[in-house]
């Protein structure tokens, strides 16, 4: 049997080789909590190894995170560091590679006011959308991954130890992303080439409308003209390929920013900077939310609708069936790189420009006169069950079964 060792080191391989693909020459930064760093001092050592000219990396500590929003004062959430956001503009424009571990304590916040969250949000996203808009139109490779942290791990195992959740969480991972077998890369290609078959169907389709319906759900979408599915594997720009969740079990489209109506209910918990959002329903009229509950969280789901206008309309529509494997490890990770690949799911604001033909090309105003949203956010949130129907209406009117009882109604 491998040891952790030894499978850090083939996660570290796939970080960079699958997720990022790094190139020649070419620079990698990688964003991570304290907790990742022997994980990152390996996949800095692999990077080199392949050929790149520099890895830096941005550490972030929850606990000062933490310390700041309890003792800052107000007019710190409305400022972001100039140099910051001016620098990592640099860098995608240089064709940096970027690699995010994305680890959050889900009940981080839980105290603070939610208002002062969303204000830095906002601030924050404000500050970063040059650099947010590259990464989303696919102009550099960038991935997502995750390592345990022990407020992470206890939220999911709160029955065992902080160790054994800890080394709980770590076999979980391994198994999600692929580690545990014999050549993950190998496995990740193969896994890739399955979601590009589904992709290719339903790129086929060229479907008018989404029907879902399920308990406390009952909605319509329409998709926008030339829309674009994708799933697994990208392609930067520049021609490379890349895998931008790791884990991923998600093949997603462009929703019309003024066409979808009816009601949705969540159901999974969503993480929304450090604090938790749940039994909330959304109900959309020409594409805008005009009406919403929740049960826990509901100042934070309103000030993440109130962050501008394009928040309070969907950016993406993703299709993930109930029998993915991280949907049958009957888990909720309380963090949306994983239990979003357990459930198809929907996201508020800003949509995936590559969801369009030839969207990474078009000007903002053309992307808007096609009914493309554009937000300072891009959030998404579970809705997928075993319960979940979902039918594709065809442009001559065909109503055609895509999603029964939560999984694929076909198969290719």
């Amino acid at each position: 049997m491998a040891t952790l060792e030894q499978k850090l080191d083939k996660y570290a391989a796939l970080a960079v080789h699958t997720g990022v693909n790094i190139q020649p020459g070419q620079t990698l930064v990688v964003n991570a909590p304290l907790e990742a760093a022997v994980l990152v001092r390996k996949i800095a050592k692999k990077a080199y190894e392949a050929g790149a000219k520099h890895v830096y990396v941005e550490w972030n500590d929850e606990d000062l995170t933490y310390i700041k929003y309890k003792h800052a004062p107000d007019e710190a959430f409305s400022e972001y560091p100039l140099w910051r956001a001016q620098g990592m503009e640099q860098l995608a424009q240089e064709g940096a590679a970027f690699l995010s571990i994305y680890s959050p304590n889900p009940d981080l916040l839980k105290d603070v006011d939610p208002k002062r969250i969303a204000t830095f949000a906002k601030t924050s996203s404000e500050a970063l959308r040059n650099y947010r808009s590259a990464l989303m139109a696919d102009q550099n490779c960038w991935s997502i991954i995750s390592v345990p942290t022990p407020a992470w791990a206890k939220k999911i195992f709160p029955h065992l130890s902080e160790q054994e959740a800890i080394d709980k969480l770590w076999d979980v991972i391994f198994t999600v992303t692929r580690v545990h077998e014999e050549d993950p890369i190998q496995a990740w290609e193969e896994h890739n080439e399955r979601l590009a078959k589904m992709v290719e169907h339903l790129n086929g389709k060229q479907y008018k409308q989404l029907i879902y319906e399920a308990p406390g759900t009952n909605l319509t979408i329409e998709l926008v003209e030339n829309h674009v599915w994708h799933g697994g594997a990208a392609i930067s720009q520049g021609g490379v390929r890349f895998n931008p969740n790791i884990p991923t079990e998600e093949v997603f489209t462009m929703p019309h920013k003024d066409g979808v109506n009816g009601t949705v209910r969540n159901t999974k918990p969503l993480n929304y900077g450090g604090n938790l959002i749940d039994g909330f329903t959304l109900t959309f009229k020409d594409g805008k939310v005009v009406e919403f509950t929740a049960e826990t969280g509901y100042e934070t789901l309103k000030h993440l609708l109130d962050t501008d206008e394009g928040a309070r309309h969907l950016g993406e529509v993703a299709l993930v069936p109930h029998r993915s494997p991280i949907s049958q490890s009957n888990l909720i990770f309380y963090n949306t790189l994983f239990d979003e690949n357990a459930a198809c799911h929907l996201a508020l604001g800003k949509a995936y420009p590559t969801n369009i033909e030839d969207g990474a090309t078009m000007t903002k105003e053309e992307l808007a006169a096609r009914g493309v949203n554009d937000s300072l956010i891009h959030e998404d949130f579970m809705i997928g069950s075993a319960e979940l129907n979902i039918d594709g209406v065809t442009k001559d009117g065909k109503r055609e079964p895509i999603f029964r009882n939560g999984n694929w109604a076909f198969t290719l």
